[in-house]
């Protein structure tokens, strides 16, 4: 059964969830876990908001949007997080993270 990425049209943008690894190797999209949900490594620690600072900047980057557009609206201090994008469509967010 394939796997679906679920990104949901936000009141201004899109939101899709994310699990990350941190203290990893590298920076890099894993790809999609068997729940849907997309796996991203960082060599950041969690402490001080420095794994989700990584995170944003990662996906900003990715993304090629401005990093004030990223917010991660639940689970700042959790592996499973809700990133929310400003101004961008569920087809922007999928096209550009799953060819990442």
């Amino acid at each position: 059964m394939p796997r679906e990425f679920r990104i949901t049209d936000a009141q201004h943008g899109a939101a899709f969830t994310v699990r990350v690894v941190t203290r990893a190797d590298n920076v890099e999209v894993v790809g999609l876990q068997e729940d849907g949900v997309l796996k991203i490594r960082l060599t950041e620690s969690p402490a001080e908001g420095r794994a989700n600072a990584q995170l944003v900047q990662f996906l900003a980057e990715v993304l090629e949007v401005p990093p004030e557009q990223i917010e991660i609206v639940a689970g700042a201090d959790k592996p499973n997080k809700i990133i929310s994008v400003k101004n961008v469509s569920p087809a922007w967010v999928e096209e550009h993270l799953l060819q990442a």
